[in-house]
């Protein structure tokens, strides 16, 4: 038995998590900051380090009790690298250096990204790969080809905005509270998808990038009106609201499902996996599902992430530890975090 601590606190969630041979998760903890940053619309970076200070010790003293774990029968430290905010980055590998060394166990820092794009896997009794993983959340928008928890090839993300993002802007845009990914989903499901004519970015038709930003500002004026930022909310009723989160919604979830769909014929995969906080999204979920069933000339498996796994959570980051462990790959002491996707 391999048992590995997960470490996670990219953005706004401090996790910790013990996960048994890359499947088995002996507990999954999640200490949200909702109501931190739920008055500024957003989350905001000074705030979302103290609240890690403030809570990571007690989650690893309770992982360990839930999973009925001594220090000498963990294996190894997997901690999130980036990428992320930079502080509340921070935070998780100095807590994860700590512990390694007062605890003498191998530390392994781990692609917040890749651990979505493999948290599939985590539950289920074999292997999804080769796949096609959509990795679609708050800060990040992006298509994969897995060929191995250790061999993922980006093959496309977004070059501006991430879906999720748009997902609170348009929250925000409406009133409708912060985080906005579940409330506009909620509404959504009882407004009319074709009420409001938005547009969907597709680029070039061959490539696997994303742009969201100009849902966002079609959203913005049809709201405000042309060039405005505010006034016009006021004369909204709830359905019509219902409405324009039902036809951005149905916008978004047309470009994420054909992109997707897309890299499954470039690549000739066989498997699509999902994952990442906007994983949760019904209509997303609901749509994939019919595009793998009906594709032709024959239907694509389709591993969509446990619901409890979608959002940042430290199991993903100790499921694909296990593997880079597995490996004999190890980090020194000297392990940094790193914000930007591209210096990973």
């Amino acid at each position: 038995m391999t048992r590995i601590l997960g470490i996670e606190t990219s953005c706004d969630e401090s996790a910790t998590a013990f996960v048994e041979n890359g499947r088995r998760v002996l507990c999954n903890l999640i200490a949200t900051q909702f109501d931190v940053h739920a008055k500024y619309g957003g989350v905001v970076p000074e705030l979302a380090s103290r609240a890690h200070v403030e809570k990571l010790d007690l989650l690893v003293r309770e992982a360990l009790q839930q999973a009925a774990l001594s220090p000498g029968e963990i294996d190894a430290i997997a901690v999130t690298r980036g990428p992320g905010l930079i502080g509340s980055l921070l935070i998780g590998v100095t807590a994860a250096k700590t512990l390694a060394w007062a605890w003498n166990k191998p530390l392994i820092g781990v692609n917040h990204i890749h651990a979505h794009a493999t948290s599939a896997a985590i539950d289920i009794e074999h292997d999804p790969w080769p796949a096609i993983a959509l990795v679609v959340s708050g800060g990040h928008t992006s298509l994969y080809h897995v060929v191995s928890p250790l061999d993922v090839r980006l093959l496309g993300g977004t070059i501006d905005d991430a879906a999720g993002e748009a997902f609170d802007k348009v929250s925000t845009i409406l009133n409708l509270g912060f985080p906005g990914g579940p409330v506009v989903d909620r509404r959504a499901k009882t407004g009319n998808p074709k009420a409001v004519n938005l547009p969907r970015t597709r680029l070039n038709r061959a490539e696997l990038d994303f742009s969201f930003s100009g849902i966002k500002t079609a959203v913005l004026y049809h709201v405000h009106g042309a060039g405005k930022t505010s006034g016009g909310l006021e004369r909204l009723t709830d359905s019509m609201i219902d409405d324009i989160c039902a036809s951005f919604s149905a916008a978004v979830v047309d470009v994420l499902v054909e992109k997707t769909m897309l890299a499954v014929e470039q690549t000739r995969a066989k498997c699509v996996v999902v994952g990442g906080g906007v994983a949760a999204n019904s209509l997303l979920r609901e749509r994939l599902t019919q595009a793998c069933q009906t594709h032709r000339p024959a239907a694509i498996s389709l591993h969509l992430t446990p619901m409890k796994y979608c959002t940042d959570n430290a199991a993903m980051i100790a499921a694909l530890g296990y593997h880079a462990y597995q490996a004999g790959r190890r980090d020194t002491i000297g392990l940094t975090a790193v914000a930007n996707v591209s210096k990973l």
